[in-house]
């Protein structure tokens, strides 16, 4: 891991100067919409907006790399991120905002490609793995500081908007000072979402009904805490126990899913995050109660994604595992699209309860979902399975690409043993 990091150690430090800033802009507009006046529908489609421009620069990045070149994608979706967040406080309007969250989605999204493709070109077969790892905790340590920085006194309304900006900014100097450009990457063909759902159901249900709990949790969260009359203080750590749980998680759940049928694991972790959503329901009153259910739910949540997708890679021909990965994501996609429109209608309809409801009602239908696909065929034994990746259910195409090489290689040198 250590050399890992002493290779690239200013792309890691710019990717979670990244994280912070976007970790930061999302509560914080969950935290601000509210106030302004806007309805739990009208921040869900603020919030959908990001994940609907995210889906779509995960297709158009690669060309825009192709045409110009990694540098200047990553400079100027850049800077059109930081403009973008000083826009928010003057434009108080959830059309604009909707807007401009599906701008800073597309921009995240195309930043990250090109990040993330510098992170692929440096990494080796003995390093890859590890990179995954280091990379995924830069994602989520990003995440967890910015709810920290909620609660910094902004009386202007304007500070809070201010820092994510200067952050993102600041964040490209060490990556464009210390990184070469890369060869433009060639992007695979997904594969027909029919052949995909007949590979792996189960990978397919279950990758749909995960982006929505995800987009929830990164949308919506702080939409939910507002409502409910938490302070910032206790916002800032609703939102981070999330990430928190997610980071503890993922490696004991990573350890298990090589040892045993992972269709047992996704419905246990499914099973776990599902429970607690739905004490949060019965006892949300109480914040301790809110914190230890959001620690469970993106503890579970978060390494199900990867759990999924070494499941479905399972049933697949190595050669086909890049092609299945494109149509994965988008599926995932759609799920985080639909998320917090979903959810945003059942606030509006039912209080706030809504938000956790769908989060039990889409982790308890897993369950049952790999309940029933137990019963219809037989697990690979444990040593035809492939190698556990942890990645994070925002992956772009790269981290996927990277993550099915580490799958490949790792499965290749266990038939040449």
């Amino acid at each position: 891991m250590f050399d890992v990091l002493k290779n690239s150690w200013a792309l890691m430090l710019g990717m979670l100067l990244l994280m912070v800033g976007n970790g930061l802009q999302g509560t914080l507009l969950g935290v601000r919409g509210p106030a302004e006046g806007f309805s739990s529908l009208e921040m869900s489609v603020v919030m959908s907006a990001y994940f609907a421009g995210f889906l779509f620069a995960s297709r158009m990045t690669p060309d825009m790399i192709r045409r110009v070149g990694h540098v200047r994608v990553f400079a100027a979706l850049g800077s059109l991120v930081s403009a973008v967040l000083l826009l928010f406080p003057a434009l108080k309007d959830p059309i604009a905002w909707s807007l401009g969250r599906a701008v800073i989605g597309f921009c995240f999204c195309g930043v990250y490609v090109t990040a993330e493709s510098w992170l692929n070109n440096s990494a080796t077969n003995e390093t890859r793995g590890k990179a995954l790892s280091l990379y995924m905790i830069m994602q989520m340590s990003g995440i967890i500081i910015a709810q920290g920085l909620l609660v910094v006194p902004d009386s202007s309304g304007f500070l809070l908007f201010v820092i994510p900006s200067i952050l993102v900014s600041i964040a490209f100097a060490p990556i464009l000072l210390s990184v070469s450009p890369t060869p433009a990457f060639d992007t695979t063909k997904p594969m027909n979402l029919r052949e995909l759902y007949r590979v792996s159901p189960l990978g397919c249900v279950g990758l749909f009904l995960l982006g929505g709990v995800f987009s929830a949790q990164f949308g919506m969260a702080a939409v939910y805490a507002t409502e409910v009359g938490l302070s910032l203080g206790q916002i800032s750590i609703f939102v981070a126990a999330f990430y928190v749980g997610a980071l503890v998680m993922q490696y004991p759940l990573g350890w298990m899913s090589d040892r045993m049928d992972r269709r047992w694991l996704i419905m246990m972790a499914a099973v776990l995050g599902g429970a607690a959503a739905v004490v949060s329901l019965l006892f949300g009153a109480y914040f301790p109660v809110l914190t230890a259910a959001a620690f469970l739910i993106g503890g579970t949540s978060n390494p199900l994604y990867s759990l999924l997708i070494a499941y479905t890679n399972d049933f697949l021909e190595v050669d086909d595992m890049a092609s299945a990965s494109a149509g994965l994501l988008f599926i995932n996609g759609m799920g985080a699209i639909s998320g917090p429109l979903l959810i945003g209608w059942l606030m509006q309809t039912f209080g706030p309860p809504g938000f956790f409801g769908l989060i039990a009602a889409s982790l308890l239908t897993m369950a049952l979902y790999a309940a029933y696909r137990m019963t219809q065929r037989s697990a690979p034994s444990i040593e035809d399975t492939g190698a556990y990746a942890p990645i994070l259910p925002s992956s772009t195409p790269v981290v996927m690409e990277v993550a099915q090489e580490y799958a490949i290689e790792t499965a290749e040198e266990e038939e040449a043993a």
